[in-house]
């Protein structure tokens, strides 16, 4: 708990914030085809896309950057299967997926990056009527996963995961009573409209995210209004909390509950959601929570 709120968001988030002459943005890019995909940066996934089997995306990754050194990319291909549309039970011959990172200032956002590190999925070698050819190395499989790694430079440094609880060695039950206890008294939170109660859990994840992202106030304001929503909106309905699973990421030391659902507009979404709009518009609250080591309480970090 903290005396962040709403109302001193701005000022109190702004003011912690360091500028620097240089401050490099590091931006994650993405093509995918005839796939399903997840994609994590240092094991915290940073997009999940079980909706559409072509697809592409440019995306900021600096709040999953903690430190300057060695950053992990993993992505994970996941079989289309039977839909309406679509009859793909494994991946394919041409499935594939592309990422790009790339480096810019963020003073400068309107020049070209330069690019830092690039991954394709491998091909292997076949004969098909007589004719060689390559193919997707996984063609026929309902799940591929591969990593790889760059390097990246940044100015701040956070050291809090360094001083987490392996949950992976918790017994899992106690695990999940504990998180599902935390993941309630935010269902209640916000069910109840206690807006200051909810921004007190937030400035831990505020303060080291939008320090690794050099928000400016304008951000910040845009950051507040899609906050505010759960309070503001009329409509804005609370789901109820069930249909989860308990899901650990960041090597071990974050965790999170996840709607354990195959609709493609909910799986692998927040089990805390909301519908607003007369159940036209959802709103998943995703967040990372962790243990300090010798605490007693988790805190939300992401």
């Amino acid at each position: 708990m903290s005396n962040l709120t709403s109302k001193n968001y701005i000022e109190n988030i702004f003011k912690s914030i360091k500028r620097y002459d240089y401050e490099p943005m590091y931006y994650l890019t993405y093509e995918q085809n005839i796939c399903y995909s997840e994609i994590l940066v240092n094991d915290i996934p940073v997009n999940k896309n079980f909706a559409e089997i072509g697809d592409g995306w440019t995306m900021p990754i600096n709040d999953f950057i903690f430190k300057s050194g060695v950053q992990k990319v993993t992505f994970r291909l996941y079989a289309v299967g039977k839909t309406k549309d679509f009859d793909f039970l494994t991946l394919t011959d041409r499935t594939n997926m592309k990422i790009e990172i790339t480096e810019s200032d963020n003073r400068k956002r309107d020049l070209k990056g330069k690019e830092i590190a690039s991954y394709i999925t491998p091909l292997a070698p076949i004969v098909k009527y007589g004719y060689e050819r390559t193919q997707f190395i996984a063609t026929g499989k309902n799940y591929f996963e591969a990593s790889f790694t760059f390097n990246a430079t940044v100015p701040y440094e956070f050291n809090t995961l360094n001083r987490a609880e392996d949950l992976s060695k918790w017994d899992k039950d106690i695990l999940e009573k504990r998180v599902v206890s935390f993941y309630k008294k935010q269902w209640n939170i916000l069910n109840e409209k206690r807006e200051d109660d909810y921004f007190s859990f937030l400035e831990l994840k505020e303060k080291e995210t939008r320090q690794s992202l050099f928000c400016n106030k304008q951000e910040l304001q845009e950051i507040l209004d899609s906050y505010t929503e759960a309070f503001t909106i009329k409509d804005y309905n609370i789901q109820p909390l069930e249909n989860y699973e308990l899901k650990l990421y960041g090597d071990g030391k974050l965790v999170c509950l996840e709607l354990k659902s195959q609709d493609k507009n909910l799986r692998g979404e927040s089990a805390l959601w909301a519908k607003y709009d007369k159940d036209r518009m959802a709103d998943f609250l995703k967040f990372y929570i962790y243990m300090p080591k010798g605490g007693t309480e988790f805190e939300i970090i992401r």
